[in-house]
């Protein structure tokens, strides 16, 4: 196997006392195989370094040990100081780097196109050690006002009462109303989701990132909802944030995040002195990076079939005079915008919401829907192979106050369908129908 694809654990042994030069670029050699010039996703991530196990298996081995040997004495010294590290080969403890989890993170890296990645215990503390790397206490974020409820207590109460820093809430797609809620000297970031949660508005990321440089700022976008639909980063984007328990994992068991973005980033973050991830904590475990290394080839397969069904019932559920919000449909604000950023394929995400009015009809709704029809679950979360279903406004959302769901175009009876796989399209489509039709029976 060439030496290139296959990481010789053990070169380690026989250079722990050659001198080290050139570190940065070393560094950079960590990640090597991010960057890629593909359009698809998919194509970026096929083209990538491919790990092998141990002993030549053609899945890379779990190096589920929470500390490393070294052979020389001086060679912990030299580790602390950062004259040996992962990109040499050389690993302390997996608080810090771990070879499994490090091979994930060239994976995500890949799939969104970003020079490096590094990925987390979860979806939150991704979010949470990304902007405490880029703020400092007294400083300033800009962010979308529809945001996942605990992004939006994150900056709306945390950051303020614990970090001293602030979050100016705005309509992303009020472009003057963005730039001037930009502090001179004081903000740092530009934070948005691509695709809303749970309203599904879609941002103009190319346009936010050129106001966001323009003014300095780290321009941050959470792409949980649209992994392989849109890739931030080839928009303009700096950092890319996944909850990866969702699509990405596909099955509902797995807690997990990540953060994308520059090299540079993610080894400030893994810094031993101050470093928001080394020194926080989030670890990921190795044998849970292993597991996801596994789901991720197939994720391009998943999004365009959840997509497929998303569409299909979108437009089904329209001819029969539901409330639908999907941007895949023409009425939909952002359908056009959405098409110009979409990578190819992938269609418009596997997520659509239906307004029933109040929480009182859509909790109905749901229960015919999973106890009925068994259409699906009524649960929290996304990107399962079966379709799980909430009412927004009192589940995922509801760290939110009203004025603030109100302003994130959060109604009190809108329901969340993350749309599943399982089954046949039609088998699918029949039971829907079935819950709506005994819906309309009984109101």
């Amino acid at each position: 196997m060439a030496d290139t694809l296959v990481n010789v654990h053990n070169n380690k042994r026989s250079n722990e006392n050659d001198v080290v030069e050139g570190r940065d670029a070393k560094k950079l050699m960590l990640w090597s195989g991010a960057v890629d010039a593909e359009s698809d996703p998919a194509a970026s991530f096929a083209n990538a370094r491919h790990e092998f196990g141990e002993h030549g298996g053609v899945n890379m081995s779990i190096e589920a040990s929470a500390t490393f040997t070294v052979m020389e004495p001086d060679t912990l010294r030299r580790m602390f100081a950062g004259e040996l590290g992962p990109e040499n080969d050389y690993f302390v403890y997996s608080r810090h780097f771990n070879p499994t989890v490090l091979n994930l993170s060239r994976q995500m890296a890949a799939l969104e196109g970003t020079e490096a990645a590094y990925c987390t215990s979860s979806g939150m503390s991704a979010i949470t050690a990304a902007l405490l790397q880029l703020c400092s206490s007294g400083g300033h974020i800009v962010a979308s006002s529809t945001l996942y409820g605990g992004t939006h207590a994150l900056m709306s109460n945390f950051f303020p009462s614990k970090c001293n820093i602030t979050t100016t809430f705005v309509e992303i797609n009020d472009l003057d109303a963005v730039e001037n809620a930009i502090v001179e000297g004081k903000t740092t970031v530009l934070y948005f989701e691509s695709m809303a949660n749970p309203s599904l508005k879609v941002a103009n990321i190319p346009a936010l990132a050129r106001i966001g440089h323009k003014k300095g700022l780290t321009v941050v976008v959470d792409n949980t909802f649209s992994p392989m639909v849109l890739s931030p980063a080839r928009l303009g984007a700096d950092v890319v944030i996944h909850s990866v328990s969702k699509f990405i994992s596909g099955g509902a068991d797995i807690i997990a995040g990540a953060v994308c973005g520059p090299a540079s980033l993610v080894n400030k973050m893994m810094d031993l002195h101050d470093g928001a991830l080394m020194l926080t904590g989030p670890t990921m475990n190795a044998k849970v990076a292993f597991d996801l290394s596994e789901r991720i080839p197939h994720l391009a397969l998943r999004m365009k079939e959840h997509s497929h069904r998303a569409l299909v019932f979108a437009q089904r559920l329209k001819k029969l005079g539901v409330k639908v919000l999907y941007p895949g449909l023409e009425e939909h604000p952002q359908h056009e915008l959405l098409k110009s950023m979409g990578n190819k394929d992938y269609g418009f995400g596997g997520i659509l919401c239906i307004d029933m009015g109040t929480v009182e009809k859509a909790n109905k709704f749901m229960s015919y829907l999973q106890n009925y029809a068994q259409f699906g679950f009524m649960a929290v979360s996304l990107g399962y192979y079966e379709t799980l279903m909430s009412c927004s406004g009192s589940s995922t959302s509801s760290e939110m106050s009203a004025e603030a769901q109100k302003l994130a175009g959060i109604t009190p009876g809108l329901i969340r369908l993350s749309i599943g796989y399982i089954g046949t399209l039609e088998q699918k489509w029949g039971q829907l129908e079935k819950a709506l039709i005994k819906f309309n029976e009984k109101h």
